[in-house]
């Protein structure tokens, strides 16, 4: 088989999940460099969609659950960004749906004589989280079909400030801050920006890449220090405040497992210095902050506030 290479410049690289976080920021990344993109989407007429294809993409309709719509969209594609496809039934995740979902695309690809693909999942414990079982079945499936896969495991996004606390959890909502995590002690988290760059990186150098998984993080505040950083650099009072044992169980038992596991010690383990070797840009919290993330925190809380 032949190695990809950065040479194949002229041929796409397939995004999945490109109308989502990770999947935008990479496409956009790519773009950036001048590298050809197609989005893979499920219906082309949607805002996020018509952004990309603003930006430069080329759209390709696709969909995990109907197999037969992905050979189209892999022809004469350089590689692929897979983003594992969540599913979720009545009872909770449905991972046997999900691993169906992730190994579609594994096998499309093969199918196709793509060599490379660079997979983005969720970091890892040193116990498996809920909602980890399925992700891992995937990254096998990837390692036995794939002649260079690349696992990207990112902790909790920093955009993740950015969302509506409709379940009393994450987001900001009236200058609080809700989740899990002991307030004192550190929480790894990741700009979606760098999960795009480590991405980028894969892709401009296969073969160093191939058959690695990292862990993906970039910065590691206690969620009290994450909040005094917002605060200090939007200018808007925001605090920190840590779901109780019920309030965790109320919102659901996967969060409730997780809060269990987390405060029995079992926390993500990324090598923020190491992952810095590899890309000396990646950012803080502060940094992100400044870039952007102050802004948009603005926006949102200005936003939300004005709906309440």
């Amino acid at each position: 088989m032949t190695t990809p290479t950065p040479t194949n410049l002229d041929s796409p690289i397939l995004v999945t999940g490109a109308t989502g976080k990770q999947g935008a920021a990479t496409a956009r990344r790519l773009l950036a460099e001048g590298r050809p993109v197609r989005a893979l989407v499920r219906d082309t007429t949607t805002p996020a969609a018509a952004a990309l294809a603003a930006a430069g993409a080329q759209l390709v309709r696709g969909d995990f659950d109907d197999p037969a719509s992905l050979p189209p969209a892999l022809d004469g594609a350089a590689a692929v960004f897979g983003i594992p496809p969540v599913a979720f039934g009545p009872a909770g995740p449905d991972t046997d749906l999900e691993v169906a979902r992730g190994r579609a695309l594994i096998d499309a690809a093969a199918a196709a004589g793509i060599e490379q693909v660079v997979f983005s999942t969720v970091a890892s414990a040193s116990t498996a989280l809920p909602g980890w079982a399925g992700k891992a079945l995937i990254e096998r499936y990837l390692y036995d079909h794939v002649a260079l896969p690349t696992v990207l495991r990112p902790v909790r996004f920093m955009t993740n400030y950015l969302g509506v606390a409709v379940i009393g959890i994450d987001g900001i909502s009236h200058g609080v801050h809700r989740h899990l995590f002991p307030p004192h002690e550190p929480m790894q988290i990741i700009a979606l920006e760098d999960i795009a760059e480590f991405a980028a990186l894969a892709f401009a150098d296969p073969t160093r890449f191939a058959g690695r998984t990292l862990e993906l993080a970039g910065d590691e505040p206690t969620p009290v220090e994450a909040t005094a950083a917002i605060t200090e650099a939007t200018g808007i009072p925001v605090r920190y405040e840590q779901l109780t044992d019920d309030e965790a169980a109320a919102i659901s038992s996967e969060i409730a497992e997780t809060r269990k596991r987390w405060l029995a010690g079992h926390r993500w383990h990324a090598d923020i210095e190491a992952l810095r070797v590899i890309h000396p840009g990646l950012r803080t919290l502060t940094d992100w902050l400044t870039e952007s993330g102050a802004a948009a925190i603005r926006g949102h809380l200005t936003t939300s506030d004005s709906d309440t």
